[in-house]
């Protein structure tokens, strides 16, 4: 399929002190309209391969998945799209976007629609987890397996730092929004997002927080994120759907936690065990952005549980173009 848009591939190295790296497959970025929204992702990987679709969470993009992506590619048709309202996603003012985690979702389903996947596996995290299981739910023979990396789908998983936003849930005044404007979306509170709970925060490479500070900053982008903020509070309405939804299709499911998480904590991923006994369950010393200090952690662990349970390269057929 042809893209709205689209870039030539780029060699992204993985930070390894060895020759491999230099043999790493290429990554591309490319727009498509869906929904009507020009969504910016990421793809790599051959066409027919099985596809790996990786959802980012606040305040975040795809861009979180630059280490990952390559190290899946060898394997599978990874595609990490931009939420609308984060990273290169572009969503015309005449559009009147109402910027809730079902449209995130229906525009998210559009994408699949629009790249013609129709079978994918998926990765989330964060606000990645309410909108992938939504699609889920929506269609249940179309996801093969699950990762969770800190992307929660049980009351007893929210942790202490949800406090003042449950306050904004409660009392939905100027007042409680601008409690949260001015102590969440800020520069120190994006960078306490990804190095709370690192051993050593000097680590986290700068350009992560760096960059969604600064998307943050674009006009009008900080009321989106607090109308996300708000309607935060119907994904936990839809907790007893999404595990009756885990308890009916029963799909392979990996939790891997960065166990430091303040905002999602360890219980949330122990609890999938309710409801799919079979989970996987592994943790990592790390805080909520575990990816950006356990990426070779993840991909392995990623791997091995897809190769087990997700699907296998298809012998024959072709898929959408890249």
């Amino acid at each position: 399929m042809n893209d709205a848009t689209s870039r030539t591939a780029t060699k992204r190295p993985a930070p390894s002190q060895d020759d491999a790296r230099f043999s790493l497959p290429p990554s591309s970025i490319h727009k498509v309209e869906a929904d009507g929204v020009q969504v910016f992702y990421r793809s790599a990987g051959e066409a027919n391969a099985p596809v790996v679709l990786l959802l980012h969470g606040f305040p975040t993009s795809s861009f979180m998945f630059r280490e990952l992506i390559p190290r899946l590619a060898s394997d599978y048709r990874v595609i990490a799209p931009d939420l609308p309202g984060f990273g290169f996603t572009e969503v015309p003012p005449e559009r009147k976007y109402p910027y809730s985690f079902d449209r995130l979702a229906f525009t998210i389903d559009a994408f699949t629609q629009a790249l013609r996947i129709d079978r994918y596996a998926i990765y989330v995290f964060d606000y990645g987890a309410p909108t992938g299981f939504r699609l889920a739910m929506t269609h249940p023979d179309r996801v093969t397996a699950i990762v969770s990396q800190n992307g929660n789908a049980y009351e007893v998983g929210l942790g202490e730092a949800w406090g003042p936003i449950r306050k904004y849930w409660a009392a939905p005044t100027a007042e409680n929004r601008d409690i949260l404007r001015q102590s969440i979306l800020t520069a120190g509170g994006t960078r306490w997002q990804y190095t709370h709970g690192v051993a050593n925060p000097e680590i986290v490479a700068p350009e992560s927080y760096t960059l969604d500070t600064a998307l943050l900053e674009r006009p009008g982008n900080k009321e989106i994120q607090l109308d996300l903020f708000l309607d935060y509070a119907s994904n936990i309405k839809l907790y007893a759907k999404f595990q009756e939804y885990f308890r009916k299709s029963n799909p392979p499911l990996l939790a891997i936690w960065g166990k430091n998480d303040p905002f999602f904590v360890p219980a949330g991923a122990e609890a999938f065990r309710k409801d799919l006994p079979s989970a996987k369950i592994q943790f990592l010393d790390t805080g909520h952005f575990a990816i950006e200090t356990h990426v070779v952690e993840i991909a392995s662990a990623m791997k091995d549980f897809l190769a087990a349970s997700g699907p296998s390269r298809p012998v024959t057929g072709s898929a959408a173009q890249r």
